[in-house]
């Protein structure tokens, strides 16, 4: 049984993972972006992430930002559009420093390059 919640990380898992993006969470999150039978699990743990930063009483935009940049160099092709459909989901001033790091590292663009 232990095998199978390693194997697949919940979501709650995965936006711990995303919120303290120490070398060893990071680690495993490239682990994770390699398999893409784990992308649901993945952007399912970003969206608790970033519904957790939109209710603290504290938003730290500047980690958003970072974790957004993060992951825009990070991730494969395959999930560059859906984080920025998740980074554009809401309006929220969490999502808004989210979208502004993934932007700035140009994920989107190295993965689908203008003709």
């Amino acid at each position: 049984m232990s095998a199978d919640l390693a194997a697949f990380p919940d979501r709650e898992t995965v936006a711990d993972k995303l919120d303290a993006l120490g070398e060893a969470d990071q680690a495993y999150l490239r682990l994770l972006m390699e398999n893409p039978q784990q992308d649901e699990n993945l952007l399912e743990g970003l969206d608790v992430h970033l519904n957790r930063a939109a209710a603290a009483r504290f938003l730290n935009s500047l980690k958003l930002e970072r974790l957004g940049e993060w992951l825009g160099e990070t991730a494969p092709a395959r999930l560059q559009m859906r984080l920025t459909e998740a980074a554009r989901s809401s309006q929220h001033a969490a999502h808004a420093a989210f979208r502004a790091g993934l932007t700035r590292s140009g994920g989107l663009e190295k993965a689908y390059p203008k003709a």
